[in-house]
């Protein structure tokens, strides 16, 4: 598991998934007799990258302790339609009071980790990341962040704590790059200090000031190529704007440290997957 994710955060993120989704009971559950037992297995109906397995056992942990899982995967592994990723046996009310909390986090990590693996390919064979972005889902930040690990990408800063990002905003607000990267070294001189910059002549400026990375921000190739021969391997430089499958293989050239898009996680579809349940003890 990441070292990005703390202890207990994801029973902590799974016992509010199921507060907001269980409330004050489920009362459609309560249709079916309480010692009806049942089992259950999940199929993707799609190609996938399996992503989320610790938070499926989590929700049924915390549910009900009798419910039994078998995983047929493990996160990582790339999986084709119509194979069943894990058996379920246990209470048929818990087992369907579970699944929809438990295949949201599994649909969408999936999601996540599997679009992560369709650009990790796009850059095999070099020495060039890809990094992930702030643009996350609200509350999955760190789940997402491990997804994107998981499909074979990397990740930027965590959060706002972690390291500096000097954007557009900031530079005006302290009157100039080499004013923000110096108050920044002041602030926290073990951060490391990212510039984002919109133009060569800016890039100039933050490469004199001494910034850890340069951000080139919608650079077309032609000014990518001449940032590379400005900076002399001085500074570790990365490109972003707009970065999706179909484009990014074009700024994945020499000279550039890492490729950042926050298609990664911004613009996550959830993976098609399926509980099919069979309840047993039934009465004749």
């Amino acid at each position: 598991m990441s070292k990005n994710l703390p202890e207990n955060h994801i029973s902590t993120s799974v016992k509010q998934a199921l507060a907001e989704d269980i409330g004050e009971g489920d009362i459609t559950a309560l249709l079916i007799p309480e010692e009806n037992t049942a089992e259950a297995s999940v199929i993707t109906r799609e190609q996938m990258v399996v992503c989320g397995t610790a938070w499926v056992d989590e929700v049924f942990s915390q549910l009900d302790p009798a419910v039994r899982i078998e995983w047929r995967v493990r996160d990582g592994d790339e999986i084709k339609p119509g194979e069943i990723l894990l058996t379920l046996s246990g209470p048929a009310r818990s087992l369907l009071t579970g699944e929809r909390t438990a295949l949201n986090f599994l649909q969408t990590l999936s999601g996540t980790a599997t679009i992560a693996r369709q650009f990790a390919a796009l850059v095999k064979g070099t020495t060039i990341q890809i990094l992930d972005t702030r643009k996350t889902i609200p509350g999955l930040r760190l789940a997402q962040k491990y997804a994107v690990t998981v499909g074979g990408c990397h990740n930027h800063r965590i959060g706002l704590y972690d390291a500096f990002l000097i954007k557009e905003n900031h530079i005006a607000a302290c009157g100039g790059i080499a004013a923000a990267v110096t108050k920044a070294r002041e602030i926290a001189p073990d951060k490391p200090v990212e510039v984002e910059v919109e133009s060569l002549e800016e890039f100039q400026q933050a490469l004199q000031a001494g910034a850890d990375i340069i951000m080139l921000d919608n650079f077309d190739e032609k000014q990518i190529h001449e940032a590379i021969a400005m900076n002399r391997g001085v500074a570790r430089l990365e490109v972003s704007g707009n970065l999706e499958v179909d484009n990014l293989a074009s700024k994945a050239i020499e000279g550039i440290d890492y490729l950042s898009s926050g298609s990664l996680t911004k613009h996550c579809r959830a993976i098609d997957l399926s509980m099919r349940i069979q309840l047993k003890n039934l009465p004749h």
